[in-house]
Parts: structure tokens; C-alpha cells; sequence
């Protein structure tokens, strides 16, 4: 396992962390695109076999996944081919072989981009981010506090506990820790949670506050995460 990335708070608490799985037999490489990688603020994850990158992606969530093409094993390819079986989980080749044909394989597989070796770190990340951009929002995992939220599968967990929440209690858990901080005012919940505008009753909206108090504070009597800004709004603590 790589290093963890220091973590890059903002003043607000939530950290955004992309999990990335790096697939590659080649010990230096791994580690140096750890380090690199790390450097940008992702957390990745090793894999030195085909074998175990299936193994690990059947049971755990990432957000995008680098397959070297040549490993030893199951091969790149019959990872991509896999993967992309599976689900849409975003994969990028890292290869270096530079035949146009291996390019050409690897993106038929089921790959949505590619880099050549030797590689510059920085590029890399970008590439990652851009890719994450075309492949549209909520992949990333989310953390307030001892909370978890993953917004791809719509769950949270509180101090590796799962919590389980209803649909409109996760859209609110969400669009709070989205505001990092700041004040999200009831008329801007209704709309956002609910689709209306506001009418002057907010009791639909404190209702659902209450509930997701329960599942996510210690002491839901006296929040330390969801605050109430009174005559405004809430907000997550910050």
C-alpha cells in the first residue's frame, strides 16, 4: 500500500480524497507514481498483479483504476475487458509499449484513455482529473468529520460503519458537506432536496433534519455536525 497523501483540508473540514488503484508489477514504477500521485492529493492503492486488482476492485469501491498492460498473470488487457464487464468504473492504461495497435486494444478493451511510460507525474494527475471531469461528478468520496460519503453509490459510513440513510436524508447529508462549511439556507434545501420553491413551511424540511441527526450525531440533541444557523439555515460544522 502507498503512503497516504497528507491530508489537504480546507478550513471547512471536508476533505475530498479520489481513490485511485494502480495496477503494475514493476515495484519502482508503483512506488514512484505513489509518491507522485500522493504528491497531487489521491490516495492510491497497489496492485501488483492482474489477480489481485480483480481480487480488491470486486470488494472495493475506487474511483479510477491505471492498468499497466503487460502483467504477469491475467494480462492488462483481460483486466480492462474485465473491469469494463463489471460496470463504468473510469480506467486508464499506462503502458509502454507505444505500437499503435497495443494503443488501439487497450481502448477497444474497454480502456478510457491511455499514457505512455516514462511518465510525469503531473500529467498523469491531470489526465486522471480530466477524464473524472468527462465522466461527470460524484465519484469522489467525501469526509466530514467520522463520516464517509461516497455520492456514486449513495452510501455513508460513520467510523467504518455503514449508515443507512433514505434517499432524502443522503441528498441532504450531501448538498451540506457540498457547501464545505458555509450556510445552506432551508429555501435553497427545499429546491435542491425537493425540486420546489419555497413557500413559507419549513417543517417538511427540520422533520428530515431530525431524522438524519439520529443516524449521523452522537449526541443528536446537541448536534457537533449539523447545525442549525437559526432563522437562516444549517450548515456542517466547520
Amino acid at each position: 500500500m502507498c503512503e497516504a497523501p497528507s491530508p489537504r483540508l480546507s478550513h471547512s473540514g471536508v476533505v475530498v480524497c479520489t481513490r485511485v488503484l494502480l495496477v503494475d508489477d514493476d515495484e519502482r514504477i508503483r512506488r514512484a507514481l505513489c509518491l507522485a500521485l500522493g504528491d497531487e492529493g489521491f490516495a492510491v492503492e497497489e496492485a501488483a498483479s492482474g489477480e489481485v486488482a480483480l481480487r480488491r476492485l470486486g470488494s472495493e469501491p475506487f474511483d479510477v483504476v491505471l492498468v499497466d498492460l503487460t502483467l504477469p498473470g491475467v494480462d492488462g488487457l483481460e483486466v480492462v475487458r474485465a473491469l469494463r464487464s463489471r460496470g463504468d468504473v473510469p480506467i486508464i492504461v499506462v503502458t509502454a509499449r507505444t505500437d499503435a495497435r497495443d494503443v488501439v486494444a487497450g481502448l477497444e478493451a474497454g480502456a478510457d484513455d491511455y499514457v505512455t511510460k516514462p511518465l510525469v507525474g503531473s500529467v498523469l494527475a491531470a489526465r486522471i482529473r480530466a477524464l473524472l471531469r468527462r465522466r461527470g461528478p460524484g465519484r469522489d468520496t467525501v469526509r466530514v468529520g467520522d463520516l464517509e460519503i461516497r455520492p456514486q453509490e449513495g452510501v455513508v459510513h460513520r467510523a467504518g460503519e455503514r449508515v443507512h440513510l433514505t434517499r432524502t436524508e443522503f441528498r441532504l447529508l450531501l448538498e451540506l458537506a457540498g457547501a464545505a462549511g458555509r450556510i445552506v439556507t432551508r429555501e435553497q434545501l427545499l429546491q435542491r432536496v425537493w425540486g420546489y420553491d419555497y413557500f413559507g413551511d419549513t417543517r417538511l424540511l427540520d422533520v428530515h433534519i431530525r431524522r438524519l441527526r439520529r443516524k449521523v450525531e452522537t449526541n443528536p440533541d446537541d448536534p457537533a455536525l449539523v447545525l442549525t444557523v437559526r432563522g437562516t439555515g444549517y450548515r456542517i460544522r466547520s
